[in-house]
């Protein structure tokens, strides 16, 4: 699975990736993707990510490896044949998020967006009641600014360091952008979206 998020960044032309792993399988994914030559990484780096501390506690890893450039964040459950090139190399500053109509919203971070000019006001984790049909995926452009966000941070009920409370803190600086993410995207939280992700791959190798 986690080869196709990796495919997402070497055809943006990202090529220098760090991954953040854990639990007690790490091990495997340097066995699969050792250095990642083989598939177009000119540079791959590991990280062990201690606790489940969540997506921002993993993101907090990366600090060294960037260098205070900016960054792409895909997560590894998440696959996509969208090409974010453009909005790569347009990137400048603050953070981009991308966003996909879905039609269980209530299982991501979601959009809440003003009726008058669809800017969005906030962003909720996993709401009961999603305000709008649209899935914030696991796909993120930051700046440098996101490791000082992301050590004013406290946990959120569940303990862990949550990336939607470091968007909604790029957005209450006026810095946050949202694009709609093109073509194909799902995750593979749930058995039916692996299998959905699985199948799209299968019938796409074989066109």
């Amino acid at each position: 699975m986690v080869f196709y998020p990796l495919q997402t960044l070497v055809r943006a032309g990202i090529t220098e990736i760090l991954l953040v792993i854990g639990g007690p399988h790490a091990g495997h994914f340097l066995r699969v993707i050792r250095n990642g030559h083989h598939l177009g990484i000119k540079h791959l780096e590991y990280a062990y990510q201690e606790n489940e501390g969540g997506i921002a506690d993993a993101l907090s890893l990366a600090q060294d490896f960037s260098a205070g450039q900016n960054m792409a964040v895909i997560l590894g459950d998440n696959t996509t044949d969208a090409d974010i090139s453009q909005d790569v190399s347009s990137f400048t500053k603050g953070a981009l998020i991308f966003l996909k109509r879905v039609p269980d919203p209530g299982r991501y971070g979601v959009p809440v967006f003003s009726p008058s000019d669809r800017k969005i006001l906030r962003l909720e984790e996993k709401p009961r009641h999603p305000k709008s049909p649209y899935a914030v995926t696991g796909l993120y452009l930051y700046d440098h600014q996101v490791f000082d966000i992301i050590r004013r941070l406290k946990p959120s009920g569940r303990g862990e360091l949550e990336i939607t409370d470091v968007n909604n803190s790029y957005l209450k600086k006026g810095q946050l952008q949202w694009r709609l993410l093109r073509g194909f995207w799902t995750d593979a939280g749930k058995f039916e979206t692996l299998f959905k992700a699985n199948s799209y791959w299968a019938k796409k190798s074989r066109i």
